[in-house]
């Protein structure tokens, strides 16, 4: 399940993508418009920097704006900075992976049901990008998707 860090962190990647090209936003604005408590985003935005996704400057005149292009961030690459792997368990994960003691993995149907899991979601979130995200409307999510909300 992505972390109110992971959500956050992407609700303010949203913010900074609808800005004008280079313009800066004040943490203060960021954490207010998305209703996000400005010390938790401070250091959120600190991983966010520290991975190359913003870029931040001092002073009166300073903020935070995105890196590089909206276009050019994978949605799965800001997923695993913030929260870790997207397998649901160790032994499926293949960033961080971990051998489980107490089964066989050539055989364990949990594993191969989660290492399915993790593929699906890597599909999604590694194919998505900000941009993609930011300008996706609500109603294009299909109906099935919607009706289990």
């Amino acid at each position: 399940m992505l972390t109110k860090k992971g959500k956050y962190g992407l609700k303010a990647l949203v913010h900074l993508s609808s800005l004008p090209a280079g313009q800066l936003a004040f943490v203060n604005d960021i954490a207010v418009a998305n209703n996000i408590p400005k010390k938790f985003l401070d250091a959120i935005l600190g991983e966010l920097r520290n991975a190359g996704f913003v870029q931040s400057r001092k002073g009166k005149e300073g903020g935070y704006r995105l890196a590089r292009p909206a276009s050019e961030i994978k949605i799965g690459h800001v997923v695993r900075v913030l929260d870790g792997p997207l397998a649901p368990i160790p032994c499926a994960s293949r960033t961080q992976y971990q051998r489980c003691e107490d089964c066989d993995e050539a055989t364990c149907q949990v594993r191969h049901m989660m290492l399915e899991v993790r593929q699906a979601i890597a599909e999604v979130l590694d194919n998505r990008s900000l941009a993609a995200m930011r300008d996706a409307a609500n109603d294009d999510f299909p109906a099935e998707l919607t009706s289990q909300i």
